[in-house]
């Protein structure tokens, strides 16, 4: 069985597109979740009469609906639906037999950009990529949660998304995974990722690099890198703590730029510290 947990919040708007992309899909051993995230907005009127088991909890973020939707899922797989995304015909299959012929326990696809309804090209930077991929996953997440399909074997070995991370929780989950197993990519867009709309999680924060900056610290310490993957994520986190910290100069904020400066010497040296 495949459990997908598509997770809302105030999104009534997306959420019958997101299901139905999920029910029209040529795969019958399946579960579907949907996580409801806090929302007043009326969601479950959407959904109440589709094939879904649906939970209200009171809004803790995206990691933690997710979360939510894992421990009551029953799959062997899990899948992951953003409510603003939508899954193409055939992903599923496609998917779970390619990950079955070819031994991986996780895989993603190709997705096609749409920014306030029309086209976008993807950059040269989120070029994706399989195999052992967490160098290519450190600069930025190319793995988009919508896209996933993964053994729920892996979180008994790296654990939940990190309920700390307001956003970003993706980089830092798939920084945990691409340490420990390889990565299988399928070429082909069986996603449609919606983009502009003014409630993104992305729109919310400034300095992202900031949460990507503890994701590298934990994974240093957590002593799973070899020398190699140590020195390409210490490399990384120099890049990303002197970008913060040129900022935090331009804006007169001496302190914290000298914290930034800071922060890849603190981990060679095992301080203790928060970010």
């Amino acid at each position: 069985m495949v459990s997908i947990i598509i997770t809302t919040y105030n999104r009534k708007h997306f959420l019958f597109d997101a299901v139905h992309s999920v029910i029209q899909q040529d795969f019958d051993d399946k579960e579907i979740i949907v996580i409801d995230d806090g929302s007043d907005d009326g969601s479950y009127e959407i959904v109440k009469d589709m094939p879904v088991k649906y939970l209200w909890k009171p809004n803790g973020g995206i990691s933690s609906a997710r979360n939510a939707g894992i421990k009551i899922s029953k799959g062997e797989y899990i899948a992951f639906l953003d409510v603003d995304d939508r899954w193409l015909k055939g992903k599923l299959k496609k998917q779970i037999k390619a990950m079955e012929e070819e031994g991986y326990l996780i895989s993603y696809t190709d997705e096609i950009w749409l920014k306030n309804g029309k086209r976008i090209n993807q950059k040269k930077r989120h070029k994706k990529y399989s195999g052992w991929i967490f160098e290519r996953c450190l600069p930025l997440c190319i793995i988009s949660p919508s896209s996933v399909v993964i053994r729920r074997d892996i979180f008994e070995v790296v654990g939940l998304f990190d309920e700390s991370l307001p956003v970003c929780e993706d980089y830092d989950m798939w920084l945990r995974v691409t340490s420990r197993y390889p990565v299988l990519f399928i070429d082909k867009p069986y996603i449609i990722k919606n983009g502009g709309h003014g409630d993104q999680l992305s729109k919310r924060y400034e300095a992202m690099d900031r949460f990507r900056i503890k994701s590298i610290v934990n994974i240093l310490k957590s002593d799973v890198l070899n020398k190699e993957l140590k020195e390409k994520a210490l490399e990384e986190l120099k890049k990303k703590c002197t970008i913060l910290a040129k900022g935090a100069y331009k804006r007169g904020k001496i302190k914290e730029a000298e914290f930034f400066m800071k922060i890849p010497e603190k981990v060679l040296y095992g301080e203790k510290f928060d970010i």
